[in-house]
């Protein structure tokens, strides 16, 4: 835990495309954060990244960021399959790690990633922008506070019509580097909320992957993924890379034994049996300021932030068995490293 006064001093790892949603959570912050220093092989994305303030420092190899000291925590935006030895790095130097989705791509790094926590009782967080979203904040209060009473289904969508080229797409149209195709990139979005809304630890997967309009990538473009969680609530994921979907289709919605409740991202709708529906609208919010002030206040008060490296496993675990249950035509059973340690 850290002074409850002190800024927390964040060195940025990667600055591509993502890293200046972070940088701008940053700047929206300056009350619990400091920008100390940003790594990339790129100078100039890494100056990109700074901006015109000179204080932070600029570094070719995160390791000699790492070295260099005079960090509190690192956020990592670098590529898949580069994040977890980025993780492991910052926890055995002690330092707290805010991490990018996925948190790492196979059950070895989950594992590696896990013992690593374990041995530096360091915080990880994952970067699961979209449960700062004022609606599900709330949906997720509701829910606890037990007014829909015992959850029976949730449902989750997150699809655009992505329109990368070969030329754009990069190390993403590769499976080695992304770790699989839009399920392990944008679909881990929807599987980070299904599980944030159901509340339990994930045990089995069905699911049918597709590839319907971007032809050039290795992996899927389209994902429809079944989970099964230990507490019964059975969640269903679309998600795509391929197409808009249709009109009136719900980012989330969930349905228990005393109603529902449904949500475009903007609005949330309840409806208890016997009531009219009762819609509330929410003013939009920059996620990425909010996740960062969340790990913040979250490091300064030593509390728990929403989602561990613990979440961050089990949306993996989903996907391997995704990807399982699609090669093989079976319903695959979850395999979770992060729950054989005690937290």
């Amino acid at each position: 835990m850290t002074n409850a006064t002190d800024r927390i001093r964040i060195g940025l790892i990667g600055a591509g495309g993502i890293a200046g949603a972070h940088v701008a959570g940053y700047l929206r912050n300056p009350e619990t954060v400091t920008f100390a220093a940003v790594a990339d092989p790129i100078t100039e994305n890494a100056e990109r990244r700074r901006g015109d303030d000179p204080d932070v420092r600029v570094f070719a190899d995160y390791r000699d960021m790492i070295a260099a000291g005079g960090l509190d925590a690192v956020d990592i935006c670098l590529p898949h399959h580069l994040h977890a030895d980025a993780v492991i790095a910052a926890a055995d130097a002690g330092l707290h790690v805010l991490c990018e989705k996925p948190l790492c791509l196979s059950a070895a790094e989950a594992e590696a990633i896990a013992d690593a926590v374990e041995r530096n009782g360091v915080t990880v967080m994952c970067a699961h922008n979209q449960l700062f979203l004022p609606a599900v904040a709330a949906a997720k209060q509701l829910v606890e506070s037990g007014a829909l009473g015992r959850v029976y289904e949730v449902r989750t969508t997150d699809s655009f019509f992505n329109d990368f080229t070969p030329e754009s797409m990069g190390w993403r149209a590769h499976a080695a580097t992304a770790g699989g195709g839009e399920l392990i990139d944008t679909g881990y979005h929807p599987l980070y909320l299904l599980q944030h809304l159901a509340g339990g630890t994930p045990v089995e997967v069905a699911a049918m992957l597709s590839r319907h309009r971007l032809e050039f990538m290795e992996g899927e473009d389209s994902a429809q993924v079944l989970v099964r969680y230990d507490n019964g609530v059975v969640g269903h994921v679309t998600t795509s890379w391929a197409y808009q979907p249709a009109v009136a289709t719900e980012k989330f919605s969930l349905v228990g034994e005393k109603g529902s409740l449904t949500s475009d991202g903007t609005t949330l709708t309840t409806r208890l049996r016997g009531q009219d529906p009762v819609t509330t609208t929410f003013e939009p919010v920059h996620e990425f300021a909010a996740e960062i002030a969340h790990f913040a206040e979250s490091l300064r008060d030593g509390r728990r932030p929403l989602q561990t490296h613990v979440e961050g496993i089990d949306v993996l675990g989903v996907i391997l068995a995704a990807y399982e249950s699609s090669a093989d035509g079976t319903i695959a059973q979850v395999k979770n490293a992060a729950r054989a340690h005690s937290y």
